[in-house]
């Protein structure tokens, strides 16, 4: 039994992208994931706190280079590598096979193992698979690696074969020294670019108890196609219940490949070292700050990314420190690289789950291929600072002078979020006071609150999250005990995230949540009894596996704009998931267009008059049942309203042949809210 019980949570159509999760002996993690290096147990120029700010969750460290400094002693006498770096996330150690790969003039190879020259003190080394794992289990990683022997790629089928098998009864030797360890250990891939190799170490390595595997030999002389070949393979060779581990790669687009690939762990020296030279990862491509383009550039690194260094600093700065080899530049560009790094993987492992990664690795393999040295738009100096700050991608702040608020317009619809009166006003009134929450929160019956199941929200079109922290306010404000769930479903965060950014202009704002909600799509309230959730994805993908709310604050950009969400065949999907034999949800919303409401009585559902909300007469509120109050049943829409369907120029989908438009009024006009 596998010592880091894998879970598969999710696997994506259209490609072998997917993601997990498995503990180890100092937590948690979630696949897939980047491991930052730290050969001698520190990643160059970070310091652990700002690994952890940038999301750094597991590091390397390697054993070759730990056993000639500081040594095994050193380890064993100070209780371990977390203790000895102030590290308390997991470690993944390397056995040193790639050092020996490295070192081809320096080292000689045997059946015991690999002799090679120390650097430190010039003495003869012997590494083998038990010297190798007695140091990685003196150094205490979390993850160890066989040690295997690594041939370049390019290598004839003869010498890849040979070190292929040497690798094998490394694999076992390894597994026998381990002992009853705690430790976790990976078996290692080998073959070369020989599909038959390949077939045979996998099949050979996983008869054996290993807690994952790795794909070595990559990385090391093939042509990028034939690593993507190969890395397919290889991966498609190994068990789907354990974590697969692509070594020494690579590049932001080089990771997108393997995951599509079906990899789930990756390590790399590229973040760091590419920093040193001047070279950042960003969301429009690679950039080289050494270039004299960027002298004059008062723009931040990447207006896309809020790490400390993008927020704190410009281009041209960074080019001045590159330039003049300061420690800072190196650092400040490590920081941004890493944290790109993280949140590329973030993303990848949210797309998984929402369904949508074909078409993410679509979009993202365009824009991880440019670089400033062929776009050169890139060298465009950018609009002022101030001007930057108020637009984000396709996002743009606007100020209502005559109400004194901001709002969040897409520049490329024109469409604005909260358009009518002020945004909190709005949800206030439209979302929070017509559900009754602030009612069903304010309960002095503290028994009989505890006893009441969780009120669930799912806020539909979290936005500038106006509705949702509206939500949050209301739950504050309220004395009850009584918890909450709220779920928003989003596709875009760049309207949150350019209004946090703007945060003094959007107050609602002034709270931990949205920060942690950008940060990890998850906040709790100190008394727990408020959790806030974000699902990624388009909501038409991803409602369905969610519990049916009791409320729906539907407010997804219009029918212009996002029209798949209020046309027929969804709302049908919709009022077939909300089973009203377990619970009557009800729907607000801010449209209260003919064409709206009769998609909404096809579907299903029951539909009356929502409050007015700025220079809108009514909104609407759709239930998945009759509803049981009096109040709600006065408000449905009547015979007077169904005259005026009749006669309405939107009675009918854009599209709907003769032949549809019979069934389509039947339905309609037999709904039983009619009948009543």
């Amino acid at each position: 039994m596998s010592r880091l019980n894998f879970i598969l949570e999710a696997e994506a159509q259209g490609t072998k992208a997917r993601a997990g999760r498995f503990t180890t002996l100092h937590g948690e993690v979630l696949t897939p994931i980047f491991m930052p290096v730290g050969t001698q147990a520190t990643v160059k120029a970070q310091n652990v706190e700002t690994l952890k700010s940038v999301g750094s969750n597991v590091l390397l460290a390697n054993t070759y280079h730990l056993l000639l400094r500081p040594g095994a002693e050193v380890f064993r006498k100070l209780g371990g590598i977390h203790r000895f770096m102030n590290w308390d996330r997991p470690i993944l150690t390397d056995s040193g096979g790639f050092q020996i790969f490295s070192l081809p003039n320096a080292r000689k190879m045997t059946e015991e193992g690999a002799v090679f020259r120390s650097y430190v003190d010039g003495q003869n080394v012997l590494l083998s698979p038990e010297i190798s794992i007695d140091m990685q289990k003196a150094i205490g990683s979390d993850i160890m690696m066989v040690l295997d022997e690594c041939v370049p790629s390019t290598v004839e089928h003869a010498k890849a074969k040979l070190a292929m098998e040497v690798t094998h009864r490394w694999a076992k030797r390894s597994l026998k020294a381990r002992g009853d360890s705690f430790q976790s250990m990976f078996g290692i891939v080998q073959g070369a670019c020989f599909e038959d190799l390949r077939k045979q170490s996998a099949d050979v390595l996983t008869q054996m108890p290993f807690d994952g595997f790795a794909i070595g030999g990559l990385a090391v002389g093939e042509t990028k196609e034939e690593r993507n070949d190969f890395c397919e393979l290889s991966a498609s060779l190994l068990p789907k219940n354990l974590p697969r581990y692509l070594m020494g790669v690579g590049t932001p687009l080089d990771l997108l490949e393997a995951v599509h690939r079906g990899v789930d762990m990756f390590d790399c020296t590229i973040p760091t070292e590419l920093a040193q030279r001047g070279v950042a990862f960003t969301s429009i491509g690679k950039l080289q700050l050494h270039r004299t383009i960027y002298k004059f550039e008062d723009s931040s690194l990447d207006q896309n990314c809020d790490c400390i260094c993008c927020k704190n600093y410009s281009r041209s700065y960074l080019h001045h420190l590159t330039k003049s080899d300061e420690v800072l530049g190196w650092q400040l560009l490590a920081i941004h690289n890493l944290y790109f790094y993280h949140r590329l993987m973030a993303e990848m492992r949210a797309s998984v789950f929402s369904g949508g990664f074909a078409s993410y690795y679509q979009e993202k393999k365009e824009s991880l291929s440019q670089s400033d040295n062929i776009n050169p738009s890139f060298h465009i100096l950018k609009p002022s600072k101030s001007a930057r700050k108020k637009t984000l991608g396709d996002y743009e702040i606007i100020e209502n002078e005559a109400g004194g608020y901001w709002s969040v317009r897409q520049k490329s619809s024109g469409e604005v979020m909260h358009s009518v009166n002020s945004p909190v006003e709005e949800a206030k009134k439209l979302y929070i006071d017509q559900s009754g929450l602030p009612k069903m929160l304010s309960s002095s019956d503290e028994k009989s609150a505890n006893e009441t199941k969780p009120i669930l929200i799912w806020d539909v079109g979290l936005g500038a999250a106006t509705n949702a922290m509206s939500v949050v306010k209301c739950y504050e404000d309220a004395s009850s005990v009584r918890s909450v769930q709220l779920i928003s479903f989003e596709s875009d965060l760049d309207p949150l995230r350019l209004a946090v950014k703007n945060n003094g202009r959007f107050p609602h704002l002034f709270h931990k949540a949205p920060n942690e909600i950008l940060e990890k799509s998850f906040w709790v309230s100190d008394s727990g009894n408020f959790t806030w959730k974000l699902v990624l994805g388009d909501f038409a993908n991803t409602f369905q596996s969610e519990k049916i709310p009791d409320f729906i604050f539907y407010d997804p950009f219009s029918f212009k704009t996002d029209s798949t969400l209020w046309k027929s065949d969804f709302f049908q999907s919709l009022y077939l998931h909300l089973d009203v034999r377990s619970k009557m949800t009800c729907l607000y919303t801010y449209s209260a267009a003919t064409a709206v409401r009769a998609a909404l009585l096809f579907a299903g559902f029951w539909v009356g008059r929502g409050v007015g909300s700025g220079p809108k007469s009514e909104t609407t509120v759709a239930y998945s049942g009759c509803p049981l109050k009096i109040q709600e049943r006065e408000k449905l829409l009547g015979k007077d309203w169904l005259g005026r369907f009749e006669r309405s120029d939107a009675r009918y989908p854009t599209g709907m042949g003769e032949d549809q438009k019979s069934e389509w009024d039947k339905r309609i006009q037999n709904h039983p809210q009619f009948q009543v």
